[in-house]
């Protein structure tokens, strides 16, 4: 198997860290954005999309800060999935930085899409632009 590719994107987001944390971290947040249902299980949170389910293990979280995840088909990996949120210490802009992996450059610019769209979802639903 060949190693994944790490990829990094940054998202403008008109939002308080405290409040876009619980829409990063709680199943009933992620399921008004990222999924059609989340549940979760102790350390495991399963996201089901039309009918489908992947689950992924919490690997750790600061709160208001990060939220890392990994999907049960990268076990004993080190491959995860990761929202940081950064705020301008100048500005007080708020930030969303998202962390992934992907197979190849193709599956990148694929990934990058998906989460333009998730994190469009997102905003909408924060009432951000």
């Amino acid at each position: 198997m060949s190693d994944k590719i790490k990829y990094e994107i940054e998202f403008p987001i008109q939002s308080s860290p405290q409040l876009l944390f619980q829409y990063l971290s709680t199943p009933s947040g992620l399921s008004e954005w990222y999924a059609d249902n989340v549940n979760s299980r102790g350390e495991n949170f399963t996201f089901i999309w039309d009918g489908s389910e992947e689950t992924a293990k919490l690997l750790g979280k600061k709160n208001n800060e990060r939220i890392r995840f990994q999907w049960e088909d990268d076990e004993d990996t080190s491959y995860y999935f990761e929202m940081k949120i950064v705020v301008d210490e100048i500005t007080k802009d708020v930030s969303l930085i998202v962390i992934d992996h992907a197979d190849d450059d193709d599956e990148v610019e694929e990934g990058k899409m998906l989460w333009e769209n998730q994190i469009g979802s997102l905003k909408q639903v924060l009432g951000s632009r």
